[in-house]
Parts: structure tokens; C-alpha cells; sequence
């Protein structure tokens, strides 16, 4: 994976989205989209780790951290996500460098 860097991209869910009642089908839809997108992420080998804080409040946030050939490129993956691209959560992205990790989780 030579000349790929590091990013990670935060998303929350839109405020409304913060209560149970307000989730449709349609915003249940596009999480798994949402799920089913960071998965060919991982089969593409892009993808170093995705995940969510357990939380239901404003606080709540999940990370993406991946693989990416630019700046640019990353925004794209990052706008590419359906949750973003659907509006039902919001996204920023971070250059980013893992420094450690415990290789028992290979």
C-alpha cells in the first residue's frame, strides 16, 4: 500500500436523528448502506478500522480510519459515504497516523 496515507473521518448523526421516534425505514436504509460501504472499504483494503461510541446523545460519534492516495481522494470517500452523501449523519475529516495498536486483534 505504498504511497497511501492515513485518514479518519468523524460522523454524527444529524440532531433529529438523537431520537429514537424520529428514525423511518428510509434513515434505517441508508445505515446499511452506510454499514455495507465500509465493509467493501475493508475488502478493498482501505479500511483499518470503523466504529461507534455506544452513547444515544448528542456526544455520540462514530470514526472511520482508512487508506487514501490524497486529501482529495479521502474527501471523496468521506462525501462517497451514503450516511453523508443521505444526510442522515455529518462528517469531517483529519490526516491521521496510527502509532500503536495491539497486533493480538489481527
Amino acid at each position: 500500500m505504498d504511497g497511501l496515507q492515513q485518514y479518519l473521518y468523524k460522523i454524527r448523526l444529524v440532531p433529529r436523528l438523537l431520537d429514537p421516534a424520529n428514525w423511518t425505514d428510509k434513515e434505517h436504509e441508508i445505515v446499511g448502506e452506510h454499514f455495507r460501504y465500509l465493509q467493501k472499504l475493508l475488502a478493498d483494503n482501505r479500511l483499518i478500522l470503523a466504529g461507534r461510541t455506544q452513547n444515544m446523545d448528542e456526544t455520540t460519534f462514530g470514526i472511520t480510519i482508512f487508506l487514501a492516495e490524497s486529501e482529495e481522494a479521502a474527501r471523496r470517500v468521506m462525501e462517497n459515504d451514503p450516511a453523508v452523501r443521505q444526510n442522515v449523519m455529518t462528517a469531517e475529516l483529519y490526516p491521521y497516523r496510527v502509532a500503536l495498536y495491539n497486533s493480538e486483534w489481527e
